[in-house]
């Protein structure tokens, strides 16, 4: 799988400059490039089914490389002194703080949300740096109907910038198939997913992890 852009929506203070940065997002994109389909290949092609491709196997295929490659860790309860939003879906230590990333598998609200609550990480101290990674506008009609995704988030950005903190970052990875090919399977939906991830872990195995 590929990344078609990469935007720093937020940065506050050194951290984007920061050797600390360099390596996490080195990490983060070679664990997007490390997805593949059809299992045993060297690149990511998709089905242009309409509606046709879940998410949440692509997903769990980069978090698997997150953990087990870079040692992030995954579903990590945060405390933000307030009521939690919620689990946050992969964390790195990074001194004393967190470095957060969300992948987006739900639709445009849950884009918003996910955005909100690593903002709301920054503004709590929690967090010193976080990413969200969602598909491009040309991917989303072959994943699940309404997926969130780049274009629809963007006209909101001004938003999020105008945010008032004094150190932080949030970066956003736009991700996208390499190639269309209507002969490979189509990924599967909710918990079938599954079979996939270990097809992918078979595939982990197999290039020495």
């Amino acid at each position: 799988m590929k990344i078609v852009q990469e935007v720093s929506l937020i940065s506050v203070g050194s951290f984007e400059e920061s050797r600390d940065w360099s390596i996490i997002r080195t990490e983060i994109r070679d664990a997007i490039s490390l997805i593949v389909h059809p299992p045993g290949t060297s690149s990511f092609t998709i089905n242009p089914k309409r509606h046709g491709n879940g998410v949440k196997p692509i997903k769990e295929a980069c978090m698997i490389a997150l953990r087990d490659r870079f040692t992030w860790r995954l579903e990590t309860p945060i405390n933000y002194a307030t009521k939690s939003p919620g689990k946050v879906d992969a964390t790195k230590v990074i001194d004393n703080y967190l470095f957060a990333l969300e992948w987006e598998t739900g639709n445009i609200s849950s884009s918003h949300r996910a955005v909100n609550k690593m903002v709301l990480g920054l503004l709590r101290g929690v967090f010193l740096g976080t990413a969200l990674v969602l598909p491009s506008r040309k991917i989303y009609p072959y994943l699940t109907d309404r997926i969130g995704n780049y274009e629809e988030l963007e006209p909101y950005f001004d938003v999020w910038r105008a945010v008032q903190i004094q150190e932080g970052f949030l970066a956003i990875f736009v991700i996208e198939h390499d190639q269309l090919d209507s002969n490979v399977p189509t990924l599967t939906k909710g918990t079938d997913g599954r079979a996939l991830v270990w097809k992918f872990l078979l595939l982990c195995r197999v290039r020495n992890w």
